[in-house]
């Protein structure tokens, strides 16, 4: 606790703490510490499979079950999984690639639609638009799982099952970039910018690809990776969209490994690993854009 200051009037004062807030809004000593608790449960939580993983990958299938799970085992082999991982399943490179090509091309897409979509109803008021609104909200409850098997009905029957549509499309659809496109379009883009630039002569879509694609680049970046990360995890659905092999991601790669006869863990724990190394590169390389994607839209100017 910091010592108490006069003032010029020789009151006395407990001045705030360099680098913290000001007192009358700061946080007390009861609250950093049980932040702080939850926040290293969090870690933990989160880290210690991605240890378990990195560790499990140097293993064979005796060491697994025999060595104590957050240490190497009795022989670091990372060179011989991936042999045996390569050998064992040549396709595995492949269904790395797969998940790269889909979560690319989906986010990449679902990116300009949620932004386009999302600056329209920001921007334009036009009938219907409280209804769209409304509706985009409501699909935010919807829980994916139980819309894949009527999307895998649907699929099948215009003929674009078991091609890399039928895993593109529905996951470029996302209800929550279109609402954070919305709210970042609301706080982020002036209509007095808007209104100078159709002046001057400028057309609809030449302000769009010109001026408001420049202000919403934080939350373009925000919503490209969450619909990256949902892409790459989905699970569900390319297992039931997909049966060619060539056409599998990772995900749904690694877990028919685990159904092969006395499947190599060490191997797939290694695949595991690997398929994971995209994604933290991703969030390391564009860490500082979405963290200011994120606030963008906390505070209305």
């Amino acid at each position: 606790m910091s010592a108490l200051k006069p003032t010029v009037d020789g009151l006395e004062y407990r001045p705030s703490i360099e680098g913290q807030p000001p007192r009358s809004i700061a946080p007390s000593a009861m609250a950093r510490t049980i932040t702080t608790i939850l926040l290293v449960v969090a870690l933990i939580y989160f880290l210690f499979p991605v240890l378990w993983v990195i560790f499990a990958s140097t293993k064979n299938n005796h060491d697994i079950v025999s060595t104590f799970g957050f240490w190497f085992g009795e022989k670091v082999d990372w060179s011989g999984n991936w042999a045996l991982l390569t050998g064992w399943q040549p396709m595995f490179l492949r269904w790395v690639g797969n998940s790269i090509f889909y979560s690319t091309a989906a986010a990449t897409i679902g990116t300009l639609l949620s932004v386009s979509a999302g600056y329209a109803m920001a921007k334009f008021r036009y009938p219907g638009r409280s209804v769209m609104l409304g509706t985009i909200m409501a699909g935010l409850l919807m829980p994916v799982a139980i819309l894949t098997i009527p999307m895998v009905l649907l699929f099948s029957q215009i003929g674009l099952n078991n091609t890399i549509w039928a895993v593109i499309i529905p996951c470029m659809v996302s209800p929550f970039g279109v609402f954070l496109g919305n709210v970042y379009a609301t706080t982020s883009v002036p209509t007095e910018l808007l209104e100078a630039a159709r002046i001057d002569g400028a057309g609809e879509a030449r302000i769009f690809f010109t001026m408001v694609i420049r202000l919403l680049a934080p939350a373009m970046v925000t919503i490209f990776l969450f619909i990256f990360v949902g892409t790459w995890n989905n699970f569900m659905l390319p297992l039931m969209m997909l049966s060619s092999p060539e056409l599998k991601p990772v995900t749904v790669g690694l877990y028919g490994m685990m159904s092969y006869y006395e499947p190599q863990k060490g191997a797939v724990m290694m695949g595991a690993l690997i398929g994971v190394l995209p994604l933290i590169v991703l969030f390391i390389f564009l860490q500082r854009y979405w963290q200011s994607g994120l606030a963008a839209g906390a505070v209305k100017g």
